[in-house]
């Protein structure tokens, strides 16, 4: 008996060590999976699991796995507020990831700033969700720096006739106004097409944007109406210049248009996945692979892998029993990471590290050529 006890005992304190070796370091996301802005929000997923699976693979963060859970959202506001509260009240996760808008993020941001979750890595460049509170970090850049290199870009080969698609929101207003002031240094005003989120593209818009005779119409809405547009201005013997903000997803674009796609051009806030030189494109689009994705990795997976990679960065500088404030902690004193060829820089005050930003044309065969 004196042998036996000694030897369970051995065992059971295994078994407890074995037992916190294991746990996981839960990351919670609320993303439209279903619905109008699925591709995206799949995407989204998809790319951070391919980096997370990769972490895990290696042996995880400090022995501990990563695992992300994601409730569908299906891009309504409601039902994102009710997963960020299941997230953080059932779940407990550490951190909130990779929402798909800033209009899916706002319902979040009672909860994360009541509860202090770090809220990381929002798909928007839009300054109404930069400006909520201390516990939001964004990694891409805003779309006023995408508006500037949009705008430059037209303008200075003379094409400043510009026609704006945006939606009826806070959000929507805003870009139109700083696509005017943008315009200003040209010495014009834009026109401005508001839609309703959520809905079709419907015939009054389409003859609007054809009354204004634009040279370019400048789009800061979803891909889906994008597609709506393009189609309708190529049934009605109309064609534009269309370009648009990251916002639309230029791999979604390409996909839901097909071959009437080529020509469009899309502001991108990560390299494309073809970019292999680029170490870290390299590294997601192995990862990519590795977790069994056989289509080629979308810009807006590619972001999320990156934005992953960067979460991660600060989960191992949060010590070894991670959780909110720690995380907190460390993501707020990370100063410059460069990601391999991405760099980000966090610093106290200041949460919003991204610059990033291109333009791409999207060819015949769906392929971006920036």
């Amino acid at each position: 008996m004196k042998f036996v006890l000694p030897l369970l005992l051995a065992a059971n304190l295994a078994a407890c060590a074995s037992s916190v070796f294991a746990s996981d370091i839960v990351i919670g996301q609320s993303a439209p999976l279903t619905g109008g802005n699925a591709d995206l929000g799949n995407d989204i997923r998809k790319g951070a699991l391919a980096y997370f699976k990769k972490v895990n693979d290696s042996g995880g963060v400090g022995g501990s796995k990563l695992k992300l859970v994601t409730l569908d959202d299906k891009n309504d506001t409601k039902l994102s507020g009710e997963n960020t509260k299941k997230l953080v009240d059932e779940q407990n996760v550490v951190a909130l990831f990779g929402y798909a808008s800033s209009t899916l993020s706002i319902p979040a941001m009672p909860t994360v700033k009541d509860k202090k979750v770090p809220f990381f890595a929002p798909f928007t460049g839009a300054d109404t969700i930069r400006k909520q509170n201390d516990f939001v970090y964004t990694v891409r850049a805003t779309y006023a720096d995408e508006i500037d290199k949009i705008i430059n870009f037209w303008g200075n080969l003379g094409t400043t006739r510009v026609t704006v698609l945006h939606y009826d929101d806070t959000v929507g207003k805003q870009n139109f106004e700083t696509v005017a002031k943008s315009l200003e240094k040209f010495g014009k005003k834009p026109v401005s097409v508001a839609i309703q989120r959520n809905a079709e593209m419907i015939d009054t818009s389409i003859q609007q944007i054809i009354a204004s005779d634009p040279q370019i119409v400048v789009v800061t809405t979803l891909y889906a109406p994008v597609a709506q547009m393009v189609k309708k201005l190529k049934a009605a013997n109309k064609q534009y210049m269309v370009t648009s903000l990251s916002f639309a997803g230029a791999s979604q674009i390409a996909k839901a248009l097909g071959p009437d796609a080529a020509g469009v051009s899309v502001a991108l806030t990560v390299p494309t996945a073809k970019q292999t030189s680029i170490p870290v494109v390299k590294e997601c689009t192995e990862a990519w692979t590795a977790d069994g994705n056989n289509e080629i990795m979308s810009v807006t997976a590619l972001e999320a892998c990156i934005a992953a990679k960067v979460l991660v960065e600060g989960i191992k500088k949060a010590g070894k029993d991670v959780n909110r404030e720690s995380l907190q902690r460390s993501l707020s004193a990370m100063g410059r990471v460069d990601t391999g060829g991405f760099v980000v820089e966090f610093k106290p005050g200041f949460r919003h590290g991204g610059k990033y930003v291109d333009i791409a044309v999207i060819r015949q065969n769906g392929d971006l050529r920036s």
